[in-house]
C-alpha cells in the first residue's frame, strides 16, 4: 500500500490544482475551451476538447468542488458553460444541418460548408477555411460528456434548447456516419476512421440515455456490424480507418466508459489495446499516435500515455495506470504546465524542426492534456 507521502496523486497535488486552473482559466467568454492558450493554431474551441475537458470536470467538481459564487462547483458551472455553448454552436445552423441530413438520405454528395465545422473562434464564428473542418467524433463525443453532466448534476427536466440540440445532432450524426472525414487528429480526410464510428455510437448512445423518446438502436447496430465485418486489421484488431493495417492511439475512444461501443475488457478492445502497446508505446511511456506520425516528428504523447492509463483503471490495472501517470507528471514544466506530446521518442525526428518552424513550438498547456490528468486522478482515487 502506497502512504500519502510516495503516492503520486498526493505528493503531486499541486498539479492537480494546476490543471484545474489551467482549464477554467482558458474557458472563453461564450462558453468554449481554447485547446492551448499559447500556440496560434490551437487557439479555438473544438466539440472534441472541450467533451473530454467537461467530463472530467464533472467528476472533478462532484469529488473536489472549487467554491463558486454562482453554483455548487467552478468545475460544473464551466461544463455547463460549455454544453450551454455546444447547443448554441447546433440550433444556430439548424438548417444548414437539416439540409445535410436530407442530401445524406437521399444519397445526395454533401456540402461543406452545411456540416457542422470542427473548431470555433472566442465568439462562436467558424474557424478559418483553411482547415480540415468536416469531423464527426466531436458532436458525437459532445454528446456522451453532455449524459454524465446531466447524471451527475441531476438536471432535469432539460431545457428545451439543450433537447432540440441533442435531438438534431444525433439525426446528423445516424445520416452521416458512413461518409469519409477527417480522423481525431485532423488527417485522411478521405477515409471512414473506426475510432470515429466508435465516438458517433457512444454519441447516439447518450442521445437515448438524455432523451428516452429517441431511437437510434437500429444505426448504432449497423455501425457496429460494420466495424466487425469492414474495421479489423487481418490479426483481428481494430483498425486505424476502413480497409488499413494498422492501428491508432485514438481506437481507446472504442472503450469510452458508460456508453462506448466496447467494454475494457471485451476481447477485441485488448487485442487492440495489446498492439497499441506493441507498435507505438515509447520505451518510457509515452503513447505515439500512429506508425506513419510525422506531425513534430512523431513523438511520444502525453495526452494519450493518459488516456492509456485510463483504460488501465478500467480494466482493474491500478499500478501500470500510475506508472504511466508518473511519466506523465515527470513531463510538467516548472509552471505545473501539460504539453500534449514530448520529443524524447519520435518515429519521424527528421520532421520535428519544420514543425517548429511552421507552427511554433509543441502545444504547452495543452488543456485535453490536463482533462486526461484530472481522469486518471479521479478513476485512481476511486
Amino acid at each position: 500500500m502506497t502512504t500519502p507521502s510516495s503516492s503520486p496523486f498526493i505528493a503531486l497535488d499541486s498539479l492537480h490544482h494546476r490543471s484545474q486552473q489551467v482549464i477554467l482559466d482558458n474557458q472563453q467568454p461564450g462558453g468554449g475551451y481554447l485547446a492551448c492558450p499559447v500556440m496560434p493554431d490551437y487557439q479555438y474551441s473544438w466539440f472534441r476538447d472541450g467533451a473530454f475537458i467537461s467530463y472530467a470536470l464533472t467528476l472533478d467538481g462532484r469529488d473536489f468542488p472549487i467554491q463558486h459564487r454562482v453554483g455548487f462547483a467552478a468545475q460544473w458551472d464551466s461544463a455547463g458553460n460549455f454544453h450551454e455553448w455546444c447547443t448554441r454552436m447546433v440550433n444556430q445552423r439548424a438548417e444548414a444541418l437539416e439540409r445535410t441530413i436530407r442530401r445524406a438520405q437521399n444519397g445526395e454528395p454533401l456540402v461543406l460548408e452545411d456540416t457542422l465545422n470542427a473548431r470555433y473562434q472566442v465568439q462562436g464564428m467558424e474557424g478559418p477555411n483553411d482547415w480540415p473542418e468536416f469531423q464527426l467524433d466531436g458532436p458525437g463525443l459532445w454528446l456522451w460528456s453532455l449524459a454524465k453532466y446531466v447524471e451527475v448534476c441531476r438536471i432535469s427536466p432539460l431545457p428545451t434548447s439543450w433537447e432540440a440540440a441533442i435531438t438534431l445532432t444525433a439525426r446528423y450524426l445516424s445520416a452521416v456516419w458512413r461518409t469519409p472525414c477527417y480522423d481525431a487528429w485532423e488527417e485522411r480526410g478521405d477515409a471512414v476512421h473506426v475510432s470515429t464510428l466508435t465516438a458517433i455510437y457512444a454519441g447516439l448512445n447518450a442521445a437515448e440515455r438524455l432523451m428516452p423518446q429517441l431511437d437510434f438502436a437500429q444505426t448504432r447496430q449497423t455501425i457496429k456490424e460494420y466495424i466487425l465485418t469492414q474495421g479489423l486489421t487481418p490479426t483481428g484488431e481494430l483498425a486505424k480507418s476502413i480497409g488499413v493495417d494498422m492501428v491508432d492511439a485514438n481506437l481507446l475512444m472504442a472503450a469510452l466508459p458508460e456508453g462506448g461501443m466496447l467494454a475494457p475488457d471485451d476481447p477485441l478492445m485488448v487485442r487492440t489495446v495489446a498492439r497499441i502497446e506493441r507498435d507505438l508505446l515509447a520505451e518510457q511511456h509515452g503513447v505515439h499516435r500512429h506508425v506513419e506520425d510525422t506531425y513534430y516528428g512523431g513523438g511520444a504523447w502525453v495526452l494519450l500515455g493518459l488516456w492509456l492509463a485510463w483504460y488501465k483503471t478500467q480494466v482493474g490495472d491500478p499500478e501500470r495506470a500510475r506508472e504511466l501517470l508518473t511519466w506523465a507528471e515527470a513531463h510538467a514544466d516548472a509552471e505545473g504546465n501539460l504539453p500534449e506530446q514530448c520529443n524524447h521518442a519520435m518515429f519521424a525526428p527528421s520532421f520535428y524542426e519544420g514543425w517548429v518552424k511552421l507552427r511554433g513550438e509543441i502545444a504547452n498547456p495543452l488543456l485535453w492534456t490536463h482533462a486526461k490528468y484530472l481522469l486518471v486522478l479521479n478513476a485512481l482515487r476511486k
